[in-house]
């Protein structure tokens, strides 16, 4: 028989243990079974649903916490009112009357009677060409022409008298009529010597001096009526259905820091087949800040609508689906879709789309969705 020390029992209860652990592990191992495929699949399935519902519930309470934050806009009442679009041509100032006068014929000018800036009317001699040699002529020629007519007036008495014959009145007649008209000839040639001007205005420009030789078409006086002004211009051929003889028209002259509304006064039936082009004119008033040669900014009126919405150009957005805008609606930003008709600068007709009293969104609006909070701080 065998006798157990004091520490035998507890050894034999340490190797009891490590005998039932492993088949403790074993047992586990053999009742864990592994998962089929499909049984797998659908468990990741499950999860993957399960992650997604959990993002969406995320993204949307961000979203609505983002929709609570309000954009800053501005804004603009719609209302009806009067809309223009115009033809905008360059053009330049011109004395109605701006011509130069010349001699009609080559001379030595003997004397000048004006100087630039003084006023003159119509016929008044300018400027006298040395013509001596006529004046000599002329003396003579009246000389003959008094001598012709006494004899005439002699022979006409004796005519009168039953004096004489028919022939003989009749050449003494004739020989005056002859010499008056050689002096009248002498006196129209004459007459080329000398620069007259041909309407009331002022001297413009002149550059002459005595004891120049002034030449026909070469050697002239400017003379200008600034009293009366007129803007012309050529405006290209594509606008001759829209272009017409009394339509509206505003005058801009950025030198001369003014502007005018007027109507066209002459309008060109004829194109230009050099430049393709038609000829204009609008008659101005007299003022001060004009003179003849400025530039000027004329705009035609082509098309006007007395009722129209008008909203700022650049708070139109596109899409593919068309032309929209965005109107505040109590505080929320509302998409609608608009047909937009003529533009002109920065201005649009709105053709349907909007109603009056909309408050179209004009600062802002790109990057609004639609629904998003707005206030405005016009």
């Amino acid at each position: 028989m065998h006798v157990l020390t004091k520490n035998q029992p507890l050894t034999l209860y340490k190797m009891k243990k490590l005998i039932y652990i492993p088949a403790l592990l074993f047992l586990a191992a053999c009742s864990q079974k592994p998962k089929d495929k499909a049984t797998e699949l659908a468990d990741l399935k499950k999860q993957q649903a399960d992650i997604n519902s959990k993002i969406t519930t995320l993204e949307g309470s961000m979203v609505t916490k983002d929709s609570a934050k309000s954009v800053d806009i501005s804004t603009m009442l719609v209302k009806a009112g009067k809309f223009t679009h115009y033809v905008d041509i360059q053009g330049k100032l011109d004395a109605k009357d701006n011509v130069m006068a010349y001699p009609q014929s080559p001379g030595v000018i003997t004397a000048i009677f004006v100087a630039p800036g003084q006023h003159v009317s119509k016929g008044q001699l300018l400027v006298q060409l040395d013509n001596s040699v006529l004046k000599e002529n002329i003396a003579q020629a009246e000389t003959q022409a008094t001598l012709a007519k006494t004899l005439f007036q002699r022979q006409k008495n004796l005519w009168d008298q039953k004096i004489g014959t028919e022939v003989q009145f009749l050449q003494s007649q004739t020989q005056m009529q002859s010499a008056q008209k050689q002096v009248d000839a002498l006196k129209q040639q004459a007459d080329l010597y000398r620069i007259t001007s041909p309407i009331n205005g002022s001297i413009d420009q002149m550059d002459l001096k005595l004891g120049q030789v002034a030449q026909p078409g070469v050697t002239g006086i400017r003379i200008v009526d600034a009293d009366i002004l007129k803007v012309k211009a050529d405006v290209p051929e594509s606008y001759a259905s829209r272009v017409n003889q009394g339509d509206n028209v505003k005058i801009v002259v950025p030198d001369g820091n003014d502007s005018l509304t007027t109507r066209l006064t002459f309008v060109a039936k004829v194109i230009d087949p050099t430049s393709r082009s038609f000829a204009i004119e609008i008659a101005l008033p007299a003022r001060k800040t004009l003179r003849p040669n400025m530039t000027a900014i004329i705009k035609i009126a082509d098309y006007t609508n007395n009722k129209a919405f008008v909203i700022p150009l650049n708070s139109i957005q596109k899409s593919e689906q068309g032309d929209y805008v965005y109107v505040n609606d109590n505080g929320t930003a509302k998409r609608k879709n608009v047909k937009a008709g003529s533009t002109y600068g920065s201005q649009a007709e709105i053709l349907s789309g909007l109603a009056d009293g909309d408050q179209v969104i004009t600062i802002g609006a790109s990057d609004l969705q639609d629904g998003d909070k707005v206030k405005v701080i016009n």
